[in-house]
């Protein structure tokens, strides 16, 4: 799914109503009905629903909802337009004529001073106050009428976005001074600022509402934002040939674990495994021998001189997979053998965890890390090595600039998981719960992805199927467990199920 900034939404709408012949007026009573029925799916005619509506198109839909409802039977719907300045859009007044034409309508226009109606808690507010074409942070009297609301505890329904948040970039916002939805209804496409952890409080809850927009014109035009779905997946894994040996689905070389952390290296070659590697050794340290042939039988194991940690991450055979980090330490001697790997491997290779810590110990073996390699940090591991960060939005942002800058691929860790490719083309990824939080969870990425690589993904695209696959497995765990007492084994053991259900 293409994301779009609000502009070029604009864009789409206007080409969807010369491809289909109809007027914007029609467009926004789709997307009035859209969110009619969601309404109506949700609670009973006696709900009261208290409707405020702001001067431009999304107080058009909120007052055309206003009308839909009523005219279902809803009968303790009160409407506030807020027309201070005595300018409505086209659309928003042919919607406030339609509405004001209807018998027994509770509607208040606001000109000047306002007296808001009193609020509670089992209240609904329909929040249309200021769409995605909002240009400025709230001031005045919308900032206080914004307070106001979320200081009831009303449930808010926002439609496509609460008031006062930008639909992309919102870094001089005070989430203080924007609705905080309960729910939020995006109209045809997500925006990336719901994407962005410190949005999450004022977006709620959100859905997409189809309004049946022209798909050749959303076809045709580009974009940089992405949510990568099924359907985006299933089409890139190929189906296995009938004569197929083990060698034709590529061999991993996994450099993990070390006194003490064994686990991550077996976690990791277990997912690689899992996820339909041919061939995969692990390379650790040697104290860790018993416990990965023990573990993980189908794995080899290629012991390190060093008893304790690795020391030596030299490649003695060609592996299409190369992975460094689950468990390694930043002990002197690692972050040596790490640098000798970088300048050897020559191909694109996964580094996660205390390999990414130990290039933050070292900084200049960023330079060294092959084009088109792929790491994955979580966001304390990323602020370590590209500098502190107070948000998901400064991340992403400066992802996509190191990004570029290294030719790397960067899968930035979180709830929308955001694979951040050298093009500066960015996939949000959509499967994936907080059951996921737990230990191991990131070794296991990191072998699903080395294994797509072996088995000869272009590591883009590995990056980008193996999030979606580690996402899909974890959501498998939550629906069979729950997600309190998943553990990284119960993702691990859900892959092959994952992949499955992606080539149905």
């Amino acid at each position: 799914m293409k994301i779009f900034d609000s502009d070029v939404i604009k864009d789409i709408d206007r080409a969807t109503c010369e491809a289909q012949k109809i007027d914007s007026v029609e467009l926004m009573e789709r997307a009035a009905g859209a969110v009619s029925c969601e309404i109506i799916s949700r609670f009973l005619p006696s709900q009261r629903i208290v409707v405020i509506a702001g001067p431009g198109n999304n107080g058009g839909d909120a007052l055309a909802v206003a009308r839909m409802l009523i005219e279902q039977g809803y009968k303790r719907v009160e409407v506030f337009l807020f027309n201070v300045h005595n300018k409505l859009s086209h659309d928003c007044e042919e919607q406030r004529n339609r509405l004001i034409g209807m018998d027994e309508v509770d509607f208040t226009e606001v000109t000047r001073d306002f007296t808001p109606p009193y609020l509670c808690e089992g209240d609904v507010v329909l929040d249309g106050l200021f769409g995605a074409g909002l240009r400025e942070p709230l001031q005045g009297g919308f900032m206080s009428l914004v307070r106001y609301i979320n200081e009831s505890k009303a449930y808010t329904i926002s439609i496509d976005i609460p008031s006062g948040l930008f639909g992309e970039w919102n870094v001089n916002t005070s989430r203080r001074d924007v609705i905080h939805a309960s729910l939020t209804l995006a109209i045809s496409f997500p925006r990336i600022s719901f994407f962005f952890e410190e949005n999450a409080d004022v977006i709620g809850e959100w859905k997409l509402l189809d309004i049946e927009l022209d798909q050749a014109k959303i076809r045709s035009t580009p974009t940089s934002y992405f949510v990568a779905e099924r359907k985006n997946v299933s089409h890139v894994l190929k189906p296995r040939p009938l004569f197929a040996g083990k060698r034709d689905f590529g061999s991993c070389m996994i450099m993990a674990g070390s006194m003490g952390m064994m686990g991550a290296a077996v976690m990791c070659a277990r997912a690689a495994l899992r996820t339909g590697a041919g061939l995969v050794t692990v390379h650790s340290a040697r104290c860790g021998m018993d416990i990965v042939q023990q573990s993980v039988c189908e794995a080899m194991f290629e012991p390190d001189k060093n008893e304790r940690v690795i020391t030596d991450m030299r490649l003695h055979h060609r592996h299409k997979g190369v992975a460094a980090g689950p468990g390694i330490g930043t002990y002197d001697e690692t972050i040596n053998a790490l640098e000798g790997l970088l300048k050897n491997v020559g191909e694109a290779m996964v580094l996660d965890a205390d390999a990414l810590n130990c290039i933050a110990k070292r900084t200049s073996l960023l330079t060294m890390v092959p084009a088109m390699s792929v790491i994955t940090p979580h966001k304390g591991e990323f602020d370590r090595l590209f500098g502190e960060h107070s948000t998901d939005e400064e991340r992403l942002r400066k992802a996509v600039d190191m990004a570029q800058y290294y030719n790397i691929i960067i899968v930035l860790k979180g709830h929308y998981t955001a694979v951040v490719r050298p093009d500066g083309k960015v996939y949000f990824n959509s499967t994936g719960n907080p059951g996921m939080a737990t230990a191991g969870s990131g070794d296991v990425l990191t072998g699903v992805i080395t294994s797509l690589m072996a088995q000869g993904y272009k590591p883009e695209l590995a990056a980008t199927v193996g999030v979606f696959i580690h996402g899909l497995a974890g959501d498998m765990a939550a629906e069979d467990l729950g997600e309190y007492g998943m553990t990284a084994s119960d993702i691990i053991e859900r892959i092959p199920l994952a992949i499955k259900e992606v080539m149905k």
